[in-house]
């Protein structure tokens, strides 16, 4: 029956009257789609709803249909979501059409005239007008697929074009999300050999638009356009000098200001009551360059979207530690507070034994070691469990007269640790003994630290100022480089490419793509680009775990899910450096794989690789070499997972259902793939025996050559010797690092940077 109304609705050409039928329509052609939902009240309550307004526009009428639609997804219904997802594209497309000038009754326009405007104002750079003719642009829209916007959740979307697709400087949308997938496979495949490189595009495109995967944030917001860089993270090395500490500032803010996320270790750096020129007593310790680095966090933003994002890290043995673990408590002296750092402590295997066995741990400034002792602890590692240069480094300290030092129980300093991540989430764990046996390029330097979300684990080293002269009228100023980490991150969608079996076909061309970003992107800070050249490092993770184990029908607290975690990340382990390998034959190794352990096989044999199928792939890497000095990195993924339309990197579920909280609104999110089959599958994080979560993480971390953002979960009214057993059991599962430790009392904000 016709629907009679009095309302008026507006639209851009002038008013009419507004025709029920039309709006019944238009929700049946979206409703006939999900037959499994109750939708006659939803229709109805949304014409009545209509119909009460004397005038309604169409983006109203639009957010009416939305704000019922969600207030529908429940556990019960999930798919609603999808419902919003669709009504939301509808009205994209619409925008996009009217600010382009296409006709709306095509979901996309010319993807060459797109980008011809897009460069013209400056939010393209020219790059792809240059690089690529007409013609093969008009090929490759041939190839973007407008059915895949349907692969994605409302939040997914809403996430996508909110933060990623590009739009003018009024802020109106013109990029749609099949054309920013298009962009980005275009721009990291720009300099590829023109005769492969439209396939390689093509390949690109099929993974991100099928949501196998994701590249990271910044290369998904900024790959093809005039402004920002493409890599995640970044990690410094401060040194102990003055010039050392502000030029290190200098740099990380220039970082900072292009949205790259920031660790930065100062182990190096003299503790608090240390001797400056032989003048005892003067030194201030870390914590006022830690102030500074927290005022550079806060004034200097990343785009204009959010301020910046520091992690410092310190050992556990340098006497600054009590304030170190102190800086993001909400009580004591606010002068030795940095509220807007993320902290870190770097423990070695020795630490955990005197926390274990009850016992001393003393405390010492890294220059009068240096001083005194003609070498710098931080530069020692245990090279076999329970034995060797570490240790008996630190013996000798203790043993040495001359020095001066503070003993205190190991178990105290590990109080305050946990405090602190009851309180605030941090600090993060960064088992260097470990870390370091397990580095495959030892030979050219040593790991102090890791990144601001704690899955990058490389070399590093301080940059130095070497001689400052004048010539010609013009000051030089030559530095000795140093190592100085770049994260090149992408994440695989396991929900999704595990469960279709797309593997062997994904990580070649996701191999391919990150090790592209490493030679286009342009970094502000000359020994980043240098190090990223030297180790041509990348970050492969994955995300979606716990939505594939749901899918599989494969219980959380099990041995099968464990074993399922070892076959699997081994099989991707073999992919990835296969991948790496076939690159490497093609454009040649990294420069510094002579003598590292893929060389030698050592990094296989480490592992125990010793199948036919490894040892053969052992061989060929020891004759062919390969690309990444570092490949496997599994990042938190908490924005690209909710684009995919996924569950968060390792991680158990936080709940079956909630609402995401944004600036001004909320959005309900169910588990993905919430259905009578899953729902028992999936169970918070808060609620799991987390033994079991342990477990899966010492299965996986063997095949992953770098570290795992890996977060504990726990009840607020947890017992402190509870956590203390989680620490000890990760610790001794050869965990890597920890991430955050998740209080049900506490707000902790995710790293976006190392989101991919």
């Amino acid at each position: 029956m016709q629907v009679i109304s009095k309302t008026v609705l507006q639209t851009e050409e002038g008013t009419e009257e507004f025709n029920g039928q039309h709006l019944k329509n238009y929700l049946a052609s979206i409703l006939n789609q999900f037959g499994h939902l109750e939708s006659n009240s939803f229709t109805e309550k949304i014409i009545q709803a209509v119909t009460s307004k004397e005038t309604i526009t169409k983006e109203q009428m639009t957010n009416e249909i939305l704000l019922r639609g969600l207030e529908n997804i429940s556990p019960d219904e999930p798919d609603w979501t999808y419902v919003c997802a669709r009504v939301y594209l509808d009205q994209l497309y619409q925008k996009a059409a009217g600010n382009r000038g296409y006709s709306k009754a095509e979901p996309y326009g010319s993807f060459y005239e797109l980008t011809k405007h897009l460069s013209k104002i400056n939010i393209y750079s020219d790059q792809l007008l240059t690089h690529y003719d007409e013609e093969e642009f008009k090929e490759l829209e041939t190839v973007i697929e407008p059915e895949r916007d349907r692969l994605f959740t409302y939040i997914g979307i809403r996430t996508l074009a909110d933060r990623y697709l590009a739009k003018d400087h009024e802020g109106r949308v013109f990029e749609l999300p099949q054309e920013r997938f298009m962009t980005i496979a275009m721009t990291l495949m720009i300099h590829e050999p023109k005769d492969k490189r439209l396939q390689l595009i093509k390949e690109a495109y099929w993974a991100m638009s099928n949501l196998y995967m994701t590249v990271a944030t910044p290369t998904l917001s900024n790959a093809g356009k005039a402004h920002g860089q493409l890599s995640s993270c970044f990690i410094d090395t401060v040194d102990d000098s003055l010039q050392g500490i502000y030029d290190s500032n200098t740099d990380i803010a220039n970082l900072s200001k292009n949205g790259g996320g920031i660790g930065v270790y100062l182990g190096k750096i003299r503790s608090h009551g240390s001797s400056i020129k032989g003048f005892k007593g003067v030194s201030s310790g870390v914590m006022p360059w830690m102030k500074q680095l927290n005022n550079t966090a806060v004034s200097v933003d990343q785009l204009g979207q959010r301020q910046g994002a520091i992690a410092v890290y310190l050992d556990v043995w340098h006497k600054d530690i009590h304030k170190f673990l102190d800086a993001k408590l909400n009580n004591g002296d606010e002068r030795q507070r940095t509220h807007d750092l993320f902290t870190g402590v770097c423990i070695p295997d020795l630490f955990m034994e005197k926390v274990e066995a009850r016992e001393s741990w003393y405390l010492f400034d890294p220059h009068e070691v240096r001083s005194v002792m003609g070498y710098s602890l931080e530069d020692f590692y245990d090279e076999e469990d329970g034995e060797v240069s570490f240790r008996d480094k630190y013996e000798e300290c203790v043993r040495q007269p001359d020095l001066s030092k503070e003993e205190v129980p190991a178990i105290e300093i590990m109080k305050r640790v946990m405090i602190s991540q009851l309180e605030t989430g941090t600090p993060f764990m960064f088992y260097r003994d470990e870390v370091n046996r397990k580095n495959p390029n030892s030979h050219k330097g040593m790991i102090y630290s890791s990144n601001l979300c704690t899955e990058i684990t490389q070399n590093q080293s301080p940059t130095t100022v070497e001689e400052q002269k004048t010539k010609d009228g013009k000051i030089v100023v030559t530095k000795s480089p140093g190592d100085f980490v770049v994260c090149n991150l992408s994440s695989i969608n396991l929900g999704r490419a595990a469960s279709e079996d797309v593997l062997e076909r994904l990580i070649p061309i996701q191999i391919r793509m990150l090790d592209n970003v490493i030679d286009l992107n342009t970094i502000p800070v000359l020994q980043a680009q240098i190090t990223n050249q030297n180790y041509r490092a990348v970050g492969l993770g994955t995300f979606g775990y716990h939505h594939l184990l749901a899918l599989k029908g494969i219980r959380w607290e099990s041995e099968e899910a464990v074993k399922f975690a070892d076959e699997l990340y081994e099989r991707i382990a073999y992919l990835t450096i296969k991948a790496s390998h076939e690159l490497a034959k093609e454009k040649g190794a990294y420069p510094y794989f002579e003598g590292s352990e893929w060389e030698s096989g050592h990094y296989f044999e480490k592992r125990g690789y010793h199948s036919s199928e490894w040892q053969e792939l052992m061989q060929d890497v020891q004759k062919h070499g390969i690309r990444n000095g570092y490949l496997l990195a599994v990042a938190p993924n908490s924005s690209t997972s909710l684009i995919a339309g996924s569950t968060a990197s390792i991680d158990p579920i936080f709940k079956k259902f909630y609402s995401e909280e944004k600036k001004d609104y909320k959005i309900p999110v169910t588990a993905p793939d919430l259905s009578a089959k899953t729902f028992w599958l999936y169970k918070s994080a808060y609620d799991m025996d987390h033994s079991w979560t342990i477990k899966q993480n010492e299965a996986r971390q063997k095949h992953i050559d770098q570290s795992i953002s890996f977060n504990f979960y726990v009840k607020n009214h947890i017992k402190a010797k509870e956590l203390l057993a989680m620490h000890l059991s990760a610790w001794k599962a050869k965990f890597k690092t920890t991430y955050y430790t998740r209080s049900t009392s506490s707000e902790i904000e995710d790293c976006e940077s190392c989101a991919s």
